[in-house]
Order: C-alpha cells, then sequence, then structure tokens
C-alpha cells in the first residue's frame, strides 16, 4: 500500500504543478498590482491623468506627450548646478537607466527646474557627464512656469504654491512613476537606493500589466 502511495502522490504534485502553469498562461497578470495616484477629489472610476506638455530635450528636440505614449516612463525634477540631492539621484536614476537602457517600454524624463541656467547645451554636457549619448534618459527644459505646473498640477511632485515666477523654486528628491496610459502608479525617494530598488521592481510589475 505505502509503495503506490508514493507514485500517487508524485502525480497528483505533477497535475497541480500543471493546473499552476495553465492558469498562469490563460491569465498572466502579475500578483502585485500597483495603485493609482491623483487628486482626492477625482471620483474612484476616474484615474488621473498626465496632460499635454512640450519641452525642448538635451539634443534641441521637441518632446510632447505623444513621445511618451505607450511608454512607461519615470520623470523627476533637478539642477545642473545642485549641490545637494541632486548628484545622488542623478547617480540613483542612472541605475534605473542602466537597466533599462535596451528596453523600448521605458523612458527617463528629468526637467530642469532652473531653465534660465540649463540651457540645451548645457544639459547635454550634463547628460554626457554621466554616461547618456542616446534617447534613453531626455533631460528637458522650457518655459518655467509650464514646467513648475507639471510638477505640481500633472506629476504632483510638489504641493507648495507657487506660479514659476522669478521667485519661485522647486526643489524634490522624489520620482514619479508613470504606466503607459500616462496614470501614476508610484513616488520614490530619489535619494534612498532601496526605494530605487522598489522603482525598478515596479517597473517591471508595469510591463506585466495589461
Amino acid at each position: 500500500m505505502k509503495k503506490l502511495q508514493l507514485p500517487l502522490l508524485i502525480l497528483i504534485g505533477l497535475i497541480l504543478v500543471g493546473l499552476l502553469y495553465y492558469q498562469k498562461k490563460q491569465n498572466p497578470q502579475p500578483i502585485r498590482k500597483l495603485p493609482y495616484f491623483g487628486p482626492a477629489e477625482l471620483s474612484d472610476k476616474t484615474q488621473h491623468t498626465i496632460p499635454s506638455f512640450t519641452f525642448v530635450n538635451q539634443y534641441n528636440e521637441i518632446i510632447t506627450k505623444k513621445d511618451v505614449e505607450g511608454k512607461i516612463y519615470v520623470v523627476d525634477y533637478f539642477f545642473v548646478t545642485c549641490k545637494s540631492i541632486c548628484p545622488i539621484m542623478a547617480k540613483q536614476m542612472k541605475r534605473v537607466y542602466d537597466t533599462f537602457r535596451n528596453d523600448n517600454d521605458v523612458l527617463i524624463l528629468s526637467h530642469t527646474v532652473n531653465p534660465e541656467e540649463d540651457s540645451v547645451s548645457v544639459l547635454k554636457r550634463y547628460a554626457e557627464e554621466h554616461g547618456v549619448f542616446d534617447k534613453k534618459w531626455l533631460f528637458l527644459t522650457g518655459d518655467k512656469k509650464h514646467l513648475y505646473e507639471m510638477a505640481r498640477k500633472a506629476y504632483l511632485l510638489n504641493a507648495e504654491e507657487g506660479d514659476g515666477g522669478p521667485d519661485d523654486f522647486i526643489h524634490t528628491q522624489n520620482f514619479a512613476l508613470i504606466d503607459k496610459h500616462g496614470h501614476i502608479r508610484g513616488y520614490y525617494d530619489g535619494t534612498d537606493s532601496v526605494e530605487v530598488s522598489r522603482l525598478i521592481q515596479d517597473i517591471m510589475v508595469l510591463k506585466e500589466e495589461k
């Protein structure tokens, strides 16, 4: 009797493994699902979506919302002459860049908060100093009011009031993760390596999301 039990248990185990594999093939959704972020006043059935934008990258090319449609992208705000949190953020963002360098689904958009000084040529030099010679990681400049409005109203990276005027200034270490449909799906401390590791894992989750 005992001799029959072992083969039977093995057979049952193989059947269970087969069923689990079949279920995974039929429903390839990731086990973990990322939340959606947006203004509290939106209803449960309405997700905050990133609006249209127009900026210029380090190659003096116009970048709009159309360029990120269907892409997963990471957003941050920085300025070239920053000596405090920005160098740490750039080092951590480079980890994201290196991980997804050859992945056509993923982009990085780094916006300057100091467009008066961070010209196209300055951003290009800054990008090259960080080993970026392609269009996977874009460094963006443009109208200050537009840059700041996107940071506050679109990406929700800064809760302070401001009009993008001469005396207005944003300084945040947070990264935002945007899915292929323009929804905010996560926030991460760009100065924390553990948080950025979580960001990399969350990008993997979004890549599997249907």
